[in-house]
């Protein structure tokens, strides 16, 4: 496959440009189950006797898992190269303190994904003066809840936009990781700053990012794919390792608004969440 090709799918198949925008908004209806139970039994039904990988997300308090297709883990993240960093409006993964449903959405990833399920005082909550990160699918809000993908690739590559930032001439199939991290948007100057969890700088020969929570809870560690709501009904083709931490971390709404104006990943929304992926068949066992 050349590289153009792979670039293309690849910019597709990243959450990050999964899904063109459209004029629905925050308000709009959310759709019956029997849409979302539509599109997970033609995910089922294309990817059937095609050899697809484990796909991702996953409810990452369940084990349980029997897709057959095997593929070593990636190296730790330390010895990766970031390659890019973009966020979901509410959580792709369920587990640890990130369990509560959304709601079924718009039925094309908006809207949709699961919250933190702790609570928030009324400080915390307080509606910000600006808009947060505005898209046609709304604004980001005080209690909101954003997973942050911390991508990385084995490829000598350096930050950027889309997955193409994570593929280069000399390497088309690298090892790519996540590293993932579930966050609650509060109004609160002393919460966590985003431009300082989303700072890089090369440490050992590789791009790194150097503030990614270490107080979080260890890792849920599997293999999986590439997720976005591109993929609610057709499977990814791209191996990923991931790691997903446990537990919610607070962050200044403000902060994720300013970086929202201007970042190496020309990211200014959250994006769309894929479909937790439920059936067994295209899961790996958790071990």
């Amino acid at each position: 496959m050349n590289k153009k090709l792979l670039l293309t799918i690849a910019t597709l198949s990243l959450s990050t440009n999964a899904i063109a925008k459209d004029n629905l908004s925050e308000h709009h209806a959310t759709v019956a189950d029997s849409v979302v139970a539509e599109q997970r039994a033609n995910l089922a039904t294309s990817t059937k006797g095609e050899g697809f990988g484990p796909q991702s997300p996953r409810d990452v308090n369940s084990l349980v898992g029997t897709n057959p297709i095997q593929f070593s883990q990636a190296p730790s993240f330390t010895k990766m190269n970031l390659c890019n960093i973009h966020f979901h409006k509410n959580a792709e993964h369920s587990g640890g303190e990130f369990t509560t449903y959304a709601g079924n959405g718009d039925g094309k990833g908006f809207q949709s994904g699961f919250k933190y399920s702790g609570k928030l005082n009324k400080a915390e909550l307080t509606p910000t003066k600006n808009a947060i990160c505005p898209s046609e699918h709304g604004a980001l809000k005080a209690g909101d809840t954003i997973e942050v993908h911390y991508v990385h690739s084995s490829a000598q590559v350096v930050p950027g936009p889309t997955l193409g930032a994570c593929l280069n001439d000399a390497i088309n199939n690298p090892q790519l990781r996540v590293e993932t991290q579930v966050f609650v948007l509060v109004n609160d100057n002393k919460a966590l700053d985003f431009t300082a969890l989303t700072a890089s700088e090369i440490k050992q020969g590789f791009h790194q990012a150097v503030n990614i929570p270490n107080n979080t809870g260890d890792a849920i560690q599997y293999n999986g794919s590439t997720t976005g709501p591109g993929y609610n009904e057709i499977g990814s083709p791209f191996q990923v390792s991931w790691s997903v931490r446990p537990k919610v971390a607070k962050v200044n709404i403000n902060t994720v608004g300013k970086w929202c104006e201007g970042n190496v990943f020309k990211e200014d929304h959250a994006h769309g969440v894929r479909n937790l992926v439920t059936n067994p068949a295209l899961l790996s066992p958790i071990k």
